[in-house]
């Protein structure tokens, strides 16, 4: 129960590894508010997650339009009287050639991926500096370290999340608001389920732990980074990729 009390709100939250953050951050004790981008799958996920749990809720405000944001960022501050967690993990993958991008294309994966991480942080430091505190986590990726040979819009989004945990770290540090982030490597999200064995073979031999990540694995060092077990951790990059070869 280590994050017993604490409100906790995490973005993208209706499946994959930000389904698990929630699950795992309701399993600690926390009091979780989740965003999807539509009402169905919201409320779907919501459903799923009253079967064992009554401390939470979903919501699916536009992440692109701060306004949006800061309306709900606002409204779950008035009703818990606080917020000590934002867990941002709505993003989207690519794997587009160069030869068929286009500028929109660029942008869109770009706004999604750094403005639907800039735009809860924006909206929730006021509160946290008022209440005196509070712990921001963003998901980045493996290949914000290690690039990848397509879709050059994602690892770009993913050193831009780099930059911002880093530099909030350090600005935020002195209102006692530690930024950190956790770069999975491969994990066994839906999109990995349908790939192939034959295929996935190659990919796991690079993986000296000799597995892919689970959704579970991930959730359990937000939960950590999000608990006051990481009390002086800030502006960390966590990789957690099983020490993959590249």
């Amino acid at each position: 129960m280590r994050l017993k009390d604490k409100v906790c709100v995490v973005t993208g939250g209706t499946r994959g590894i930000g389904h698990a953050i929630v699950e795992k951050f309701l399993e600690e004790g926390a009091q979780v508010i989740f965003f999807g981008s539509r009402k169905e799958t919201v409320d779907k996920a919501l459903k799923d997650f009253q079967e064992k749990y009554d401390q939470v809720e979903g919501a699916y405000p536009n992440l692109m339009d701060p306004a949006s944001v800061q309306a709900e960022m606002d409204r779950i501050a008035e009703k818990y009287g606080r917020i000590d967690v934002l867990a941002n993990n709505a993003g989207v993958a690519d794997d587009t050639s160069i030869y068929d991008y286009d500028g929109e294309k660029f942008s869109k994966i770009l706004d999604l991926n750094v403005k639907g991480v800039f735009n809860p942080i924006l909206a929730v430091v006021p509160h946290m500096k008022k209440q005196g505190g509070g712990a921001i986590i963003s998901t980045s990726s493996m290949v914000s370290k290690y690039g990848q040979p397509a879709g050059v819009a994602y690892p770009t989004s993913k050193f831009a999340v780099n930059g911002l945990t880093i530099s909030l770290a350090r600005e935020l540090g002195p209102d006692h608001i530690r930024v950190n982030a956790v770069a999975p490597g491969v994990t066994n999200t839906d999109m990995m389920k349908q790939v192939p064995k034959e295929m996935m073979e190659p990919i796991i031999q690079k993986i000296p732990l000799r597995r892919i990540g689970e959704p579970e694995d991930i959730a359990k060092a937000y939960a950590f980074l999000a608990s006051d077990e990481a009390s002086y951790i800030s502006g960390e990059i966590l990789q957690m990729d099983g020490a993959m070869l590249v």
